[in-house]
């Protein structure tokens, strides 16, 4: 008996002794913005140029990946651009010297025989006309006839083609091989300039989940961290409480811990906390339900709020 009542006193003892719960303040807690930097392309870090907790600017380089495979399409893509450079010169500035050389060599050679080609063909013609050769040594210079006519109407055109020049469609043509060289170029190169992962904007570095060798997947997040002066306060009140407060009103909130620092902060929005954060009454007959809103409000002095860490607790005195 004796010790069950001074398990009692015991128990009375802590209650008293504890904190007594504050029902004149809303508690609330300092936020920021967010950043995530990810990967677009896959790859290897082969360089970590920051640590947690390091402040970057926008635009610094906070990883280089390695990308074998871009490196050498760049190769590829800058042969293709030559090549295709080539072809379009060729194509406006027609044949040179030595090409009409050889074509006119040609055209000659096909000239020749054909002519000797035509006049023994004429001759074995009168010849099986009066039937002093068989039909098989008259086809067979016949064929050989029609072969030389061929070769020269072929090489007399290749020559008409190299005077006059390329045609238009061909030049089309090479322009457009051209430009198509140009864009796999370019491709390549905008593949190259994703391996710097870059700050978006200023920010600190929370968080690394990649180091040095370990593969970045496109999509993953390789950094994550909080906007530079990006602080606010957030404070959750119900519909009731809620409607003493305006947009664009000044609210002063304090820490709740330590030297419970005061902060002056502005309404900036006013928002419906998701739909099933609601109030029940257990009983609806005694009390009605009320939604629950969200307060945000941007310090005033955003260089001394930014001293104050993440998720710190908040407290503002009700109206």
């Amino acid at each position: 008996m004796k010790k069950q009542l001074t398990y009692i006193v015991l128990l009375l003892l802590a209650a008293s002794c504890a904190q007594p719960i504050q029902n004149d303040q809303f508690k609330g807690k300092v936020k920021r913005k967010a950043v995530y930097v990810a990967s677009k392309v896959p790859g290897r870090i082969v360089q970590l140029n920051v640590e947690e907790g390091d402040i970057v600017k926008s635009g610094d380089t906070l990883a280089v990946i390695d990308l074998p495979e871009a490196e050498a399409k760049l190769d590829q893509a800058l042969g293709a651009v030559k090549a295709a450079k080539a072809q379009y010169q060729m194509a406006f500035n027609g044949a040179t010297k030595e090409q009409l050389d050889q074509v006119d060599a040609a055209y000659t050679a096909a000239e020749e025989q054909y002519r000797f080609a035509e006049k023994s063909y004429q001759r074995i013609k009168e010849m099986y006309e009066d039937s002093l050769i068989s039909a098989q040594k008259y086809d067979e210079v016949k064929t050989k006839y029609l072969m030389a006519k061929a070769k020269y109407d072929g090489t007399s055109a290749k020559k008409k083609e190299v005077i006059s020049g390329v045609r238009n469609e061909k030049q089309r043509m090479a322009l457009g091989q051209l430009e198509r060289a140009k864009g796999a170029l370019k491709e390549v190169n905008v593949a190259l300039s994703e391996r710097y992962i870059i700050a978006p904007k200023a920010m600190r570095i929370s968080s690394i989940s990649l180091q040095e060798g370990e593969l970045a997947l496109p999509g993953y997040n390789i950094f994550s961290g909080y906007a530079d002066q990006s602080t606010f306060f957030r404070f959750v009140l119900d519909e009731s409480d809620v409607l003493k407060y305006k947009n664009n009103e000044l609210v002063e909130v304090a820490t709740a811990f330590g030297n419970q620092e005061k902060f002056k902060g502005r309404v900036v929005s006013i928002q419906e906390e998701m739909s099933f954060a609601t109030r029940k009454s257990m009983n609806p007959n005694y009390e009605m339900d009320q939604s629950l809103y969200v307060l945000k409000m941007i310090p005033v002095d955003k260089k001394k709020a930014d001293q104050l860490l993440t998720n710190t607790t908040l407290v503002m005195s009700k109206k």
